[in-house]
């Protein structure tokens, strides 16, 4: 297994970034190689990517969610291995540090050198300074769900 964390602050409420992030089905808006996110139910989320030309269908599962705090997340279905979660700590009223931590399992020849080149590593900070200036421009959230799991 390999392990990712990048952290960014961005310039929204708390309640802004965390309600922007529960928008799962928005990700490709922002997430380079995520082609389509399907919301089935509360919990579940089926994902379409293609990252460096290699095209991958899998399924999530929610596992811990608390509005304004934290999203966590692992694969049920699908070649992909992998488990993460995402926290929000404000850090004043208009001010949010987000930390993503995910942890993997490359499969493949191509995926290990990708992640002996630490290319996940570049491409969870381009996602996050994607978001970043997705909810900055925006200024508030496109929707968001209250409840915990």
């Amino acid at each position: 297994m390999s392990r990712v964390q990048e952290t960014i602050d961005v310039d929204v409420p708390v309640s802004t970034a965390y309600n922007q992030w529960t928008q799962f089905e928005q990700f490709p808006m922002f997430m380079e190689g995520v082609e389509e996110i399907t919301q089935i139910d509360d919990r579940h989320n089926h994902w379409k990517t293609k990252i460096a030309g290699v095209s991958r269908e899998f399924d999530t599962e929610i596992v811990d969610q608390v509005p304004d705090d934290h999203v966590a997340w692992r694969t049920v279905t699908g070649e992909v291995k992998q488990s993460g979660m995402v926290s929000f700590q404000p850090l004043d009223a208009s001010h949010t540090r987000i930390v993503m931590s995910m942890d993997y399992q490359p499969e493949g020849l191509a995926e290990k050198a990708a992640d002996m080149m630490n290319m996940l590593d570049r491409q969870v900070k381009g996602d996050l300074k994607r978001f970043k200036n997705f909810i900055e421009k925006r200024g508030a959230e496109t929707g968001g769900y209250r409840g915990k799991l």
